[in-house]
């Protein structure tokens, strides 16, 4: 998981990097059309099982959530550090929760509630609305983490009997084909350079991708997740590296907010499944 958290990580730099050449849009097209290239490769021999899918129209749900919350994550580190968007995002997994609850009919007790609460108030801290630090780039990784709550929610649900690899490479050839209609309008000329770096975000995402889906095949989905938050290291580091920016004492307060409630939150799950069994 750690894995697949650094590759994600390496792809957002790299991306952040990219997009001052040729812009989000179009390194959100590179970030599809690679891994599309690349996921069509890895089945083909097996594309006959993998091809198919059972849940049409959950796929096609599925496809639009992850493809909305990449072009408002990428929208969004297109203005903030990575670390400050990411910190933000990583309210996801306790929106997972919550949707669990709302659309799966999965039980909540009033502590994870709390921990809900408490991480919204964490991503407040760090947009921090009504001051002179926001924008409204601030509140993009916060719809990025619903749509890809979406994401994953229905990922669970088609999960249960479908390939891995069936979900990865629809959501791929969908994001490659709507990003490769709106930008034959709105292409940007490409150094060798910014191809350079094309591959290198598509192969970090393809890495990451596949690297999670080792770590879930492995491992409980619940006792790996906690490791998703050392995307939160890998951001500030990458952040210093490429960018020179690091995150301010807010920003710093409101993650460590959101951390401890996702972890809360996780613990307590963990606990009723342990009581459950």
């Amino acid at each position: 998981m750690i894995g697949a958290v650094f590759c994600f990580a390496s792809m957002d730099a790299t991306a952040k990097y990219l997009m001052k050449e040729i812009g989000p849009a179009q390194t959100i097209w590179a970030r599809y059309t690679v891994q599309a290239i690349l996921v069509t490769i890895l089945i083909l021999p097996k594309m006959k099982v993998y091809g198919r899918t059972k849940y049409p129209k959950l796929q096609f749900l599925r496809s639009v959530a992850l493809m909305m919350a990449t072009t408002l994550f990428f929208f969004a580190f297109s203005r903030l550090g990575l670390a400050e968007a990411s910190a933000i995002f990583n309210i996801s997994p306790v929106l997972i929760t919550l949707g669990a609850f709302l659309f799966l009919g999965e039980k909540i007790g009033p502590k994870r509630v709390i921990g809900i609460i408490v991480s919204l108030l964490g991503a407040l801290i760090i947009i921090r609305p009504g001051t002179g630090v926001f924008t409204i780039y601030a509140v993009l990784p916060l719809g990025a983490a619903i749509f890809y709550s979406t994401y994953s929610l229905t990922t669970r649900f088609v999960g249960t009997d479908e390939s891995p690899w069936t979900s990865l490479f629809y959501s791929a050839i969908f994001g490659a084909v709507c990003y490769s209609i709106y930008i034959t309008f709105n292409w940007s000329p490409m150094s060798n350079n910014a191809i350079l770096l094309t591959l290198i975000i598509g192969l970090f995402g393809t890495a990451g991708h596949l690297c999670l889906i080792r770590a879930l095949t492995l491992g409980e989905a619940s006792l790996v997740a906690p490791f998703i938050y050392t995307n939160l290291l890998f951001t500030t580091i990458w952040g210093l590296i490429l960018f020179n920016n690091f995150p301010d004492f807010w920003t710093i307060a409101g993650a460590l907010i959101i951390v401890a409630a996702g972890i809360f939150v996780w613990a307590r799950e963990r606990a009723a499944k342990s009581v459950e069994i």
